[in-house]
Order: structure tokens, then sequence, then C-alpha cells
């Protein structure tokens, strides 16, 4: 495990000093993890919106085509 420093106001440090039963590195180190995890999981699920959004344009064009074909096949048999 890697050890990182961090700086925080006076004014902090004695509130935390005066709660000395937390166990402050591993509250950070918890608070960092599921953030961590937190902002993967939103990344995940940006990039799936993405390739979602990319089929949905897929399904719309393909949509068109068959209208455009349809409607080309009435106009031919005199139905519109």
């Amino acid at each position: 495990m890697v050890s990182i420093t961090l700086s925080v106001p006076e004014s902090v440090k004695q509130k935390m000093d005066h709660f000395s039963e937390i166990n402050w590195s591993g509250f950070v180190r918890k608070a960092v993890e599921e953030k961590t995890q937190e902002l993967s999981w939103k990344e995940n699920m940006l990039k799936k919106l993405k390739q979602d959004a990319e089929f949905e344009q897929w399904c719309v064009e393909m949509g068109r085509k068959v209208n455009e074909g349809v409607a080309r096949r009435l106009k031919a048999e005199g139905l519109i």
C-alpha cells in the first residue's frame, strides 16, 4: 500500500484531534475508495450510454430506410 500526505487547515486538525476515537486514516482511505468506485461506475455507465446512443441512431437510420422502401413500393403500386 502506498502513502499519501493530506493537508488540512489547522482548525480542521484541531477538530480531528478532539475526535481522537476516529481512525482518520481509515476514514479517508474508505472515502477515497468509495469515490473512485463511484467514478469508475459512472465512467462505465457513460460508455454504455454512448454505445446505446450509437445503436439507437443505427436503428433510426434503418427505420428510415425501411420506410422509404415501403413508400417507394406503395407509390409503384399506385396506393399512395
